[in-house]
């Protein structure tokens, strides 16, 4: 699987187990956070990679 694939907002809420209020909260705050990628007028989209690579860090951070 590719990782330049852009992933759209259930898919990385279900990677991460993120709610989407929790998601747009952590957007706001978290200058770490995956950037959204503007697909259209009313669409966005994040890089699988960026996403793997916050759950990651996630990961280390609760190690």
């Amino acid at each position: 699987m590719s990782k330049d694939r852009i992933i759209r907002l259930p898919e990385a809420l279900h990677r991460t187990g993120f709610s989407r209020s929790a998601w747009y909260r952590k957007l706001e705050t978290d200058a770490s956070f995956p950037k959204p990628i503007k697909l259209g007028a009313r669409s966005v989209g994040y890089l699988e990679a960026e996403i793997d690579a916050f759950i990651e860090r996630l990961s280390a951070q609760a190690n």
